[in-house]
């Protein structure tokens, strides 16, 4: 999941929604990520570009995302983490039923 990350960040795209139901794996076990629905191209972080849009899964979304202050490819490391430690503890970090609290 680093390398697709890393792969995708090359090529200035934030993918935006890492969640268990978008990564896939073959029988090899070679992993891809699917939906690009929500991605965002052209988001060059050495220009200090960001972009503002509320976008993503709840329990994946990075804390500049809730707040609106411009994020960037910084996001999908955050959900990462969030996946991460979901399959390592069988829930996401800040889930709770009620959608407000969560946010």
């Amino acid at each position: 999941m680093v390398d697709a990350i890393r792969c995708l960040h090359q090529n200035n795209i934030i993918y935006r929604d890492l969640k268990p139901e978008n990564v896939l794996l073959d029988n090899e076990g070679n992993l891809k990520i699917t939906d690009f629905g929500l991605s965002k191209q052209g988001i060059n972080p050495e220009k200090g570009d960001k972009t503002k849009s509320f976008c993503g899964t709840p329990e994946y979304l990075a804390p500049e995302i809730i707040q609106g202050i411009g994020h960037d490819k910084g996001v999908d490391w955050w959900s990462l983490g969030a996946l991460l430690y979901e399959m390592l503890c069988g829930h996401p970090p800040h889930y709770q039923k009620n959608r407000k609290q969560m946010l």
